[in-house]
């Protein structure tokens, strides 16, 4: 009798099951997310990875190439530049991570290795701008934006590794950072120091005078390093450091009537730019969840969920009827440049994958697969590997290169590894 009683409540909660199952794959939104995922994966696994680690690895010298062109020509004495090699750190480790694939943990490790060796500057603290060809010092400047990556991809690196001198450069980036950069009197963060931590005025991401001394997109990577950062450091400070970034955002940088980001501020933060950055406000509306999420307020997570979405709705109106999205609007002049960049296709895709999660909303969901839809036709090049990194407006690939100093596998990367994860989840 008692195997009897055991045996009906077991059928009922297969028959059950099966329901459940059918149901989810009968649902069109569940088919949508799973062939976006398949998708994505494929490319990572099969294009984008495989293309980084045999085009742009250097056999000889170690290390990078600095550049790869358009038409896939290694350009083998180019400048190595922090922000593509840090970028290569973070994506190879994430991937080992989420994958678990040795080859990834390779190339984590070669990333690492050169970086430790030839970037990290041993008698005044963070990392340069770029080295040579051969690995010597070229551009020495600290600029706040790079170091920003250098301790992202330490401290993914030691996520994925668990090795502890990572969290230690990552930490030491973190503390340069707030001893230097910080600005006590005003809040926020500057730009641009010497090799010896002299601050400078050099515009170097597209600030159009010396009284641009704080931009977005600085505080935005700085958002999602000490992010990361305190994810494997629950430091206290830091703690308040990354609710204080949070807040920068919410009530300085975001236009708080429009909702597009802010790109160019005094130091006082009085607006100076005159354009809207999509692919920034799409990048934002998700990050600023995940820092929210990652420190645990629920009352923060709540109000940033909800300033996000508004984000994403104002960003769709960059959102072209092929489901790519655009770079920038001039608000002087009202133009939209026609002119795609993999980045922004990138961040779109899980931008409103993140407002999808948020609200179950069907229009986000098609923002982020139209979006995938447009880069499956256009973005991967499907002869001789990786993608494009922009296309014209006519939808032929433009001349950028494929590889150099801020082209790399983070953003698309990143994307699919994003995707693999919150639809595995």
């Amino acid at each position: 009798m008692k195997t009897r009683s055991l045996f009906i409540p077991v059928i009922a909660f297969l028959v059950l099951l099966a329901a459940i199952n059918q149901s989810c794959n009968d649902n069109p939104a569940t088919e949508k997310l799973l062939d976006l995922k398949d998708e994505v994966k494929k490319d990572l696994t099969q294009n984008l990875l495989p293309y980084w680690s045999a085009r742009v690895s250097d056999n000889q010298r170690g290390g990078f190439y600095g550049r790869v062109d358009a038409s896939d020509s290694v350009h083998a004495d180019a400048e190595r530049g922090g922000v593509v090699n840090s970028r290569i750190l973070w994506t190879y480790s994430a991937a080992f991570r989420i994958l678990g694939d040795s080859a990834y943990l390779r190339m984590a490790d070669r990333a690492n290795d050169y970086i430790t060796s030839h970037f990290i500057d041993r008698e005044y603290g963070g990392a340069y701008r770029s080295v040579t060809a051969d690995g010597e010092p070229r551009d020495t400047r600290k600029q706040i934006y790079i170091q920003s990556f250098f301790m992202y991809g330490f401290s993914e690196y030691f996520r994925a590794t668990g090795d502890s001198s990572a969290l230690t450069e990552a930490r030491n980036i973190y503390n340069l950072i707030e001893k230097y950069a910080f600005d006590t009197v005003s809040n926020g963060y500057f730009e641009v120091y010497t090799r010896n931590w002299k601050r400078v005025r050099d515009r170097l991401i597209g600030e159009k005078s010396f009284s641009e001394e704080k931009t977005m997109n600085t505080h935005l990577h700085l958002l999602e390093s000490y992010t990361s950062l305190y994810r494997i450091w629950a430091d206290p400070v830091l703690k308040e450091k990354l609710r204080n970034l949070i807040s920068i955002f919410l009530e300085k940088i975001i236009d708080n009537e429009r909702y597009h980001l802010i790109s160019f501020m005094e130091r006082d933060w009085k607006k100076t730019s005159n354009s809207d950055s999509y692919g920034h406000d799409i990048e934002a509306s998700w990050l600023l969840c995940e820092a929210a999420h990652v420190l645990g307020d629920n009352e923060l997570e709540k109000r940033v969920r909800e300033v996000s979405l508004m984000i994403a709705d104002a960003a769709a109106e960059g959102l072209w009827r092929d489901g790519s999205m655009a770079t920038e609007k001039d608000l002087a002049t009202g133009h939209k440049g026609t002119r795609r960049s993999w980045w922004e296709q990138s961040e779109t895709i899980v931008g409103y994958l993140n407002a999808y999660q948020i609200t179950g909303y069907p229009k986000y969901l098609d923002y982020a697969t139209g979006c995938w839809d447009y880069v499956k036709d256009h973005f991967i090049d499907k002869k001789n590997g990786g993608w494009f990194s922009y296309i014209n407006g006519d939808g032929t690939p433009g001349n950028g290169d494929k590889a150099g100093f801020w082209i790399c596998p983070y953003h698309n990367g990143r994307m699919a590894l994003e995707v693999i994860e919150r639809v595995t989840e």
